[in-house]
């Protein structure tokens, strides 16, 4: 990866709406030489998908909730029933596996505490965990999809 890629990943990750032209005349190529590294940076699975970002308090989702989750369980079925369980609740917008003292991190979106009561109560159905710590954001301070490009 050059430069010129990078600067063609910088601009499509604040506006991926951008026409190619666009693109190309901001990294000084051609139409067509900018359009070939975009679909050679699509192959390569660099850009994954180009996607619309939504205003979650326009759409009624003003609470975001971090979920800690500890289990005693760490065999593979049991981690491929929870996660089903997890991919299947959609307020859940983002999943992790984690180091350390806890097992399990979620990031959650709903509109108030009972809707994320109900989420929680789907999330325990069936699965067995060992603690469940809910955190409430109170300010969002910085939300970024933009990924930093200076290790490439």
């Amino acid at each position: 990866m050059d430069k010129t890629d990078k600067k063609i990943l910088h601009i499509l990750q604040d506006d991926a709406t951008l026409s190619v032209g666009a693109v190309a005349e901001a990294v000084h190529l051609s139409t067509t030489a900018c359009w070939k590294r975009i679909q050679n940076l699509e192959e390569r699975g660099v850009i994954r998908k180009r996607v619309a970002l939504l205003d979650p308090a326009q759409l009624n989702l003003g609470m975001t909730v971090f979920v800690t989750i500890k289990t005693s369980h760490h065999d593979l079925l049991w981690l491929r029933k929870f996660s089903e369980v997890v991919r299947d609740i959609p307020e859940v917008v983002e999943f992790y596996r984690m180091s350390g003292e806890v097992d399990y991190l979620l990031r959650i979106v709903v509109p108030d505490i009972q809707a994320y009561d109900q989420v929680y109560k789907r999330l325990i159905k069936d699965t067995q965990l060992s603690d469940v710590s809910s955190s409430f954001a109170m300010e969002e301070l910085k939300n970024t999809t933009a990924l930093p490009l200076d290790f490439v």
